[in-house]
């Protein structure tokens, strides 16, 4: 049976002595851009669509690189959206809100 997508929704709230923490979560969200997954950043969380195991090497991908870049304590809140019979995609839930 083929893997399907599912959304996860990730925020990170990274804290460094000295550093601003937007600075740091915008070092997540470039790494996030560089996966070539789909991704939708809002507010307060960035939505991103892809395979189970893709999403969690991203999360890895992210944590690592935010303790590179000065990352002393990180909060991480992750919430996933499975449908085990088809891809859940960005657009299927966004599409009557993007003007």
């Amino acid at each position: 049976m083929e893997e399907k997508k599912i959304n996860l929704a990730l925020q990170v709230l990274p804290q460094a002595e000295g550093k601003n923490s937007y600075d740091l979560v915008d070092v997540a969200i470039k790494l996030i851009e560089d996966s070539g997954l789909t991704y939708q950043v809002c507010p307060f969380e960035t939505v991103i669509e892809g395979k189970f195991d893709e999403l969690m090497a991203l999360v890895r991908r992210i944590h690592q690189e935010l303790e590179k870049n000065g990352t002393e304590k990180l909060m991480t809140y992750m919430k996933l959206q499975t449908v085990f019979q088809q891809d859940v995609t960005i657009q299927d839930k966004m599409h009557k809100y993007n003007r």
